[in-house]
């Protein structure tokens, strides 16, 4: 077999692959976020259970525990159920960032409990919180799709869409080529 036929195979090979993945990755991205929440926020109602409850109790302290865990495990299982099933995109994303926006507070609230040695190294629950910054960007990603959008494994397809786009963008801001 010649190698100009093998990386014929290969490319193909490689196309079927990227079309799968486009076709079916972005709803594994929104089903594996809602599980993430749907668990944490259920492990909230137990308790002790919940890994993240010393920090939450550390970090906002001027609120009574005894109602908030109940309610933010409610928040983040909503939040997991509406990615899981698909249903009120926006309003799960608005929910997400709003909680996410909490989530990460301790950064700005209890940052002793975040760094080790600032701005470098984290501490356990630092990497805890730090994380989240890939639940508010894949969340964002599926946002993008709540009006039907989606990825395209076609080149051309991407490139008129960024030429169209691009050009959306001078004729809103009066911008002449």
């Amino acid at each position: 077999m010649s190698t100009e036929s093998l990386a014929r195979q290969f490319n193909d090979v490689d196309r079927r692959v990227t079309r799968l993945l486009a076709r079916h990755s972005l709803v594994l991205l929104r089903i594996s976020i809602g599980i993430v929440f749907l668990w944490f926020g259920a492990l909230k109602l137990v308790p002790g259970m919940s890994p993240a409850e010393p920090l939450i109790r550390a970090t906002i302290t001027f609120l009574p525990m005894n109602l908030f865990l109940p309610f933010l495990a409610v928040l983040e299982m909503t939040i997991g159920l509406g990615f899981i099933t698909g249903k009120f995109k926006r309003l799960t994303v608005l929910l997400l960032l709003g909680q996410m926006a909490g989530a990460m507070s301790p950064i700005v609230l209890a940052p002793d409990r975040i760094w080790a040695d600032f701005p470098f190294v984290f501490t356990l629950e630092g990497q805890y919180v730090v994380k989240d910054i890939i639940l508010v960007s894949a969340g964002l990603v599926i946002g993008a799709t709540a009006r039907g959008g989606g990825l395209t494994s076609d080149p051309v397809v991407l490139r008129e869409s960024l030429k169209r786009g691009t050009q959306e963008i001078r004729a809103l801001f009066g911008i002449k080529n």
